[in-house]
């Protein structure tokens, strides 16, 4: 891994602590974490990801922080770190887990796991029962002899990354079980543009437009995928990037809203409280409050 200081976020990188640096999975336990990597697993600094993460604990008791949300984690926790997701670590030493990590373009084909794999707002904790961990343990452990053996086969490895991800696309991790895919590849090719654009627009037929529909047709996508319009996907895409700048960065709220595409730091402050249901500075408060 390679970290690159931008402001208080580090942006980590994808790569392999062994073995072929183009091959884009890696499964390690967390004593290999803390023996292997620069940056330290117990550090409690918040960091973003380019590459997915997958969690799996098998003992003791902590905390991981995503976006936001604190997650309980215990013997069966996994948690699902999405590539741009916001992390901090309060994991204790006395935790064990697996880390299962993987660029997103390293998996084959999954249609009906899109909603794992390119939904920003899929969910990010599941609970294995003793009879699922179990199941799921010897395909981590696989993963992780065969991506650190001397003859790696990356077909095999993109093979058992696939089926640990369509077993966690069975689990019920979500109350709500739509996803990307029910939007079909007009809602998948929406979710890639709105992370290229959100920053600079948050019209709907702007994204309409430069994806070769109508606006009505991608609304009927997002409402099937989500059950939201795309207005509300945006914006909420756009609220979540201003939470992560205001909690992790120490710029100024007008920079933060000039660099979402508000030019008026009083445009920007409406959208936030529309949004966060508070102001930019007491959202900042509570973030950074003890």
């Amino acid at each position: 891994m390679t970290v690159d200081n931008g402001h208080v976020i580090e942006n980590i990188g994808y790569r392999r602590t062994i073995g072929p640096p183009v091959l884009g999975v890696e499964a390690v336990t967390s004593r290999d974490v803390r023996a292997r990597l620069v940056c330290d697993v117990d550090d409690v600094r918040p960091r973003r990801l380019d590459f997915h993460q997958l969690l799996l604990v098998t003992e003791g008791i902590g905390e991981h922080e995503v976006d936001f949300v604190s997650h309980p984690c215990a013997p069966g926790t996994l948690l699902w770190i999405r590539s741009g997701q916001v992390q901090r670590t309060v994991l204790s030493p006395a935790l064990e887990a697996w880390f299962i990590l993987f660029t997103p373009d390293f998996p084959p084909p999954l249609p009906a796991a899109d909603g794992l794999l390119r939904n920003p707002f899929a969910p990010v904790r599941y609970e294995l029962d003793e009879a699922t961990l179990q199941r799921l343990l010897p395909i981590v452990e696989r993963l992780g002899e065969e991506s650190a053996g001397p003859d790696i086969d990356p077909d095999l490895l993109r093979h058992l990354l696939a089926t640990l991800i369509l077993y966690l696309r069975r689990m019920p991790a979500a109350p709500d079980p739509r996803s990307p895919a029910e939007g079909g590849e007009i809602f998948r090719s929406f979710l890639c543009e709105l992370e290229r654009s959100f920053a600079t627009t948050r019209r709907v037929e702007d994204y309409a437009a430069r994806l070769g529909y109508t606006p009505k047709t991608l609304t009927r996508a997002s409402l099937a995928a989500t059950g939201r319009s795309v207005k509300h996907v945006i914006d909420a895409r756009v609220a979540l990037e201003a939470k992560r700048l205001l909690a992790h960065t120490d710029q100024t709220v007008a920079a933060i809203g000039s660099s979402l595409g508000f030019p008026e730091p009083t445009n920007f402050t409406k959208f936030f409280i529309r949004n966060a249901g508070v102001t930019p500075l007491r959202f900042r408060e509570t973030a950074l409050a003890p």
